[in-house]
């Protein structure tokens, strides 16, 4: 049942709710795709200005990187922005996180609009990142805002995260956590609907790349083409997926077909039409379960490598596997934690129906928390179609909805919400 403090809450939240959509809507028109990030977070640093909320800039750090042994963009003057409310207080901390950089919205002509000039379509928003998760930044943000235009003071720590490099390492909000940002719980506002994130499996980009002999094409039989060899490779690996969704599963996957997917993403290769290709390479990435280590997953990539080598064919040479980006562990919520009970209730109250939960078959920034900050967490967000596909869209009542849940949750945060060591043994 709502309160009428509640109630008073969830009315602002409508009166909000235009302007919430309006903020999706500047930060979609900050195209920021990966070292193309500062323009969104510049604009979500001016409104944590606006807001009263005290501002931090968070570095990504070298150490972090080489820890991680990740690829990742140039991290000159590159950075997160925080903003946060109350840090010195002893109460138990939340934390908001979520993503600003986008992938590549190309081919850009396949959209029927710019896709970085967001517009309105009925009951949908359109642009690359209007799902994926600006929209979702946006409600969080707004429902700090309705809960105080509410009159209802926030006294426990809060901190909004705005993050980089999301989709392609991770490396952003684990800046925040190796820099002691990571709460005592945290909610991160995917896309995938108004439901609770129970797991998330692991996540392993690879690059694979080898020579071959070139030759002018009057006789190609003189060389040894690297791009059909590094085609051959394919069936290699696709059996590797097979081998591992054939494994014993965590029971978060034991109804899913395939949950655990490779993708071979990138090729490269060549120099000339008319020549015998010498060099070309493979970037993919594969999912694995969340019980099973990453070092285990890498070895396994480089034994179906080293075992495909002999069906090459002759001439090939140099051929080396190594791993780039994405380096992720699996993640199991632990669904009896009191803050995700908490976000059930919520839930309950504004739809009267119980929350379901699901498993993913990808990877978010939960990582980060759970493995490296030991801190649980789950997604809870609007509803989107297409992301990273043609015609980015989020439904705009999902999103008053998550608007609404979110400040209902922050109402209920500080005064239902066990202290610090309740919340560690959640964990």
């Amino acid at each position: 049942m709502l309160s009428e403090s509640e109630r008073r809450v969830i009315n602002v939240c409508d009166e909000l709710f235009e302007e919430t959509l309006l903020l999706t809507e500047s930060l979609v028109r900050a195209y920021s795709t990966l070292g193309n990030e500062r323009e969104a977070l510049e604009i979500m640093e001016a409104w944590y200005r606006q807001e009263g909320l005290e501002v931090n800039r968070v570095p990504m750090r070298q150490s972090i990187l080489d820890e991680m042994t990740g690829n990742t963009a140039s991290i000159e003057a590159r950075y997160n922005v925080m903003g946060t409310l109350n840090a010195a207080s002893t109460g138990a901390h939340l934390v908001f996180n979520g993503h600003l950089d986008v992938v590549p919205a190309e081919p850009a002509s396949l959209w029927t609009r710019a896709p970085w000039e967001p517009w309105r379509d009925a009951d949908w928003l359109y642009g690359r990142g209007a799902g994926d998760m600006k929209s979702g930044i946006a409600a969080m943000a707004m429902a700090v805002k309705a809960v105080r235009q509410a009159g209802i003071a926030i006294e426990h720590p809060l901190t909004l995260q705005t993050v980089i490099e999301e989709e392609c390492s991770g490396h952003g909000a684990l800046a925040c956590v190796k820099a002691g940002h990571a709460g005592d719980f945290v909610l991160i506002p995917e896309p995938f609907g108004a439901t609770l994130v129970s797991g998330q499996v692991g996540v392993l980009w690879f690059r694979i790349g080898l020579d071959g002999v070139p030759a002018h094409v009057l006789d190609t039989s003189a060389g040894s083409n690297a791009i059909e060899a590094i085609a051959s490779l394919f069936g290699a690996l696709k059996s590797l997926e097979t081998e591992i969704n054939a494994m014993p599963r965590h029971a978060l996957y034991q109804g899913m077909e395939k949950p655990f997917n490779l993708n071979v993403g990138r090729i490269e290769g060549g120099d000339w039409a008319s020549s015998v290709p010498a060099h070309a390479s493979l970037e993919g990435r594969l999912g694995f379960p969340p019980d099973m280590a990453v070092e285990d997953v890498m070895e396994r990539v480089r034994r179906c490598v080293d075992e495909a080598t002999a069906d090459l064919g002759g001439g090939i040479s140099n051929l080396k596997v190594d791993f780039h980006g994405f380096r992720s562990e699996g993640v199991v919520v632990d669904m009896r934690h009191p803050a995700i009970h908490l976000l059930g209730e919520c839930h309950h109250d504004l739809t009267g129906e119980a929350v379901t939960s699901r498993a993913l078959t990808c990877t978010t920034d939960l990582r980060a928390f759970h493995v490296h900050g030991g801190v649980t967490g789950t997604c809870y967000g609007p509803v989107a179609e297409n992301i990273h596909g043609i015609g980015e869209r989020v439904n705009l009542e999902s999103v008053r909805h998550v608007l609404k849940a979110y400040a209902l949750f922050l109402c209920r945060w500080g005064r239902e919400t066990p202290r610090d060591d309740t919340l560690a043994q959640g964990r």
